[in-house]
């Protein structure tokens, strides 16, 4: 076993996130000309062959063997539900926009999870979530031209990835992170597999769209695999800053790709939206965890 390295650990984050942020880039263009149903059921079939090409032969049956499996499928739901609300917002609005507005997640898991965890927000978590929102009001301020249809959709997602969020820091302590993985793109696969003929048009991919619904599942399957892997490298603290690199990366794309660049005000809406969500990330390593039963 090679000794943890927290300079390969940053750099691996980051890769994961730039990965994560060609995703929603790749999402953003094809459902401009896809229903928002197939391109997820492409991400998660896409992920779901890759991680059983990769981990079924190491792994076995320990992918599918939970202790708590109605929970696991809950989360799974939760995190295909974002998924589908995020590809709706994706298709009315700019991607480092909808990203950013993704990143309240975090600060919304904090106001909830005194009753649920046990886990005491404070005045600096407290403050931070507020600054994130406030962040979003300049985003998503009369004037800015954003779509209040795909802002809603981004909030909506919000709302499910914090219920992934706050499920996933429940089952920690009793299931196997494979397992976590592998029924996520499981159940977001039949669920999205059993939809997409419903949404199926009269287009048919080219070999180049053809290659973008393919390469959906390797962003998001090699994205998550080099996270866990910076973990063992860095310690969590060390990582939750870089995670908002994403809004960078996000920023970047959509400006390369679609010519979009926020204007200043949502730039600085953005940049709340990061420090608060750091905030929030740094503070939470400090307080004691009282797990549910």
């Amino acid at each position: 076993m090679t000794a943890p390295n927290p300079l390969r650990g940053i750099l691996l984050f980051t890769l994961g996130v730039l990965l994560f942020a060609c995703m929603d880039t790749t999402a953003k263009y094809l459902v401009s000309r896809y229903d928002v149903p197939l391109v997820v059921a492409a991400r998660y079939i896409g992920n779901l062959l890759l991680m059983s090409a990769l981990l079924a032969p190491r792994y076995g049956k320990e992918l599918i063997e939970t202790q708590r499996t109605g929970l696991v499928v809950v989360r799974a739901l939760c995190l295909a539900a974002s998924s589908l609300l995020v590809g709706f917002a994706l298709q009315r609005m700019p991607v480092a926009e909808t990203t950013a507005i993704n990143f309240l997640a975090p600060m919304l898991v904090v106001l909830v999870a005194g009753p649920l965890l046990g886990e005491r927000a404070g005045i600096v978590g407290w403050g931070a979530a507020l600054a994130g929102f406030g962040g979003v009001l300049l985003i998503a301020r009369p004037g800015s031209g954003l779509d209040p249809v795909g802002v809603a959709c981004a909030l909506l997602g919000v709302g499910a990835a914090a219920g992934y969020q706050i499920l996933s820091r429940v089952l920690v302590a009793s299931e196997r992170t494979i397992a976590l993985l592998f029924y996520t793109a499981l159940v977001g696969s039949i669920l999205f597999g059993l939809a997409a003929p419903w949404f199926l048009g009269a287009r048919v991919p080219d070999a180049f769209e053809t290659l973008l619904l393919c390469s959906l599942g390797v962003y998001g399957g090699l994205g998550h695999y080099l996270i866990t892997a910076a973990y063992r490298d860095a310690p969590a603290s060390v990582l939750a800053p870089v995670n908002y690199l994403q809004l960078l990366w996000a920023g970047l794309l959509g400006w390369i790709v679609f010519g979009h660049m926020p204007d200043r005000l949502s730039l600085i809406g953005m940049a709340i939206i990061a420090a608060a969500g750091a905030a929030v990330a740094l503070h939470s390593r400090r307080l004691p965890v009282k797990r549910s039963v």
